[in-house]
């Protein structure tokens, strides 16, 4: 009697279906649940780089712009970051000049991240400046912490660094940076 009865259950396929759905179901929610999370995240790092982006054009569209229009323009960099919080991006734009071999800071406005001083040596990659040109050069940084935290539990630290030549006159000059 029990070997009839594994028989007629070994061949009895009404539940395969259930099974199989059983199986599968939690790796493909899993699935779901880790690329929404990947591109809450790409998301995030493209707008910081937007924002970043947006700030030296606005700067380098200048031939003298001031402290509080540095601001300002930071400003705006926080608003593209909508809808993901702006609270941890952190901004920094300077005005930069080589002279010889070296290139120095002529200004430098930070928004979060440190002003670099004055006359300070930066490098930059080569070949991006003759003797005597001058760059706006935007930094951002952004600390994006997942609401989930499946596939990236704790901070995840995005940064970009943007360079643009100016676009009215030879250097964009900061009257009180």
């Amino acid at each position: 009697m029990i070997r009839r009865l594994i028989r007629r259950l070994a061949r009895d396929e009404r539940g395969i279906s259930a099974v199989e759905f059983a199986l599968l179901a939690p790796v493909l929610i899993a699935f779901y649940l880790g690329m929404s999370e990947f591109c809450q995240g790409y998301m995030a790092q493209k707008r910081m780089g937007h924002a970043a982006s947006a700030v030296a054009d606005l700067v380098a569209q200048e031939d003298v712009i001031t402290r509080t229009e540095v601001d300002d323009i930071f400003d705006i960099g926080s608003l593209i970051m909508k809808p993901f919080s702006a609270s941890t991006l952190k901004q920094r734009v300077s005005g930069v000049t080589r002279t010889g071999n070296k290139v120095k800071v002529d200004w430098s406005r930070g928004d979060g991240l440190t002003a670099l001083v004055k006359d300070s040596e930066i490098t930059i990659p080569a070949d991006l400046l003759s003797d005597g040109e001058s760059l706006i050069v935007a930094e951002a940084t952004y600390d994006y912490d997942s609401p989930a935290d499946y596939l990236m539990p704790g901070l995840t630290r995005f940064r970009h660094v943007y360079y643009l030549r100016p676009r009215i006159s030879d250097k964009v000059v900061c009257s009180n940076c």
